[in-house]
């Protein structure tokens, strides 16, 4: 387990649809978040900085998830509510709130989750392969399922395809070109 520093991870990586990882396969890291009670994770190379949540600037007729804009040393950087993107019960926003800054399809995107809990390392042969749902419910941001043992408690975290997230239709979020 490694901790994650504000500002630590700014590297532009070169970005491509999230694989489902199989048994065998070399470890990958995930951060992990929470929305309400459930725990999500994320590839680590999608981070660029974890910051404290602000207000953002609002943007009008955006969709309610769209949260606004935050400047971000120069660059205006959409903010997306994570709780109101998966149609989860609104949260007050507190000192555990958090905008997580994420390298995405050429673009850096902020998202708002309650908190962020740690990095974890997780092999193939702890992912479980996602569920399959009929048609009503779409998960096709669900990568797999991490499961993680310590000792007598086993933490399971819905693995996410943040690039399917904050690239479908709907998001508003055109391509963009960084600088």
């Amino acid at each position: 387990m490694q901790n994650i520093e504000p500002a630590a991870h700014t590297t532009n990586m070169a970005l491509s649809a999230a694989p489902r990882p199989k048994a065998g396969t070399p470890a990958r890291e995930y951060l992990t978040f929470r929305l309400g009670a459930e725990e999500y994770g994320v590839d680590i190379l999608k981070v660029q900085e974890i910051r404290g949540y602000e207000n953002p600037t609002r943007i009008a007729n955006a969709p309610a998830f769209i949260k606004g804009v935050l400047n971000l040393r120069g660059l205006i950087v959409p903010i997306v509510d994570l709780r109101l993107r998966f149609c989860l019960e609104h949260a007050a926003y507190d000192t555990l709130t958090v905008t997580v800054i994420l390298n995405v399809a050429d673009r850096v995107v902020g998202a708002v989750v309650d908190s962020v809990s740690d990095v974890v390392e997780l092999k193939g042969e702890h992912i479980k392969p996602a569920p399959e749902f009929n048609a009503a419910v779409d998960a096709r941001y669900i990568t797999g399922i991490g499961t993680i043992d310590h000792a007598a408690l086993q933490r399971m975290l819905i693995l996410v395809d943040i690039e399917e997230i904050m690239c479908r239709a709907g998001m508003g979020l055109a391509a963009q070109t960084l600088q």
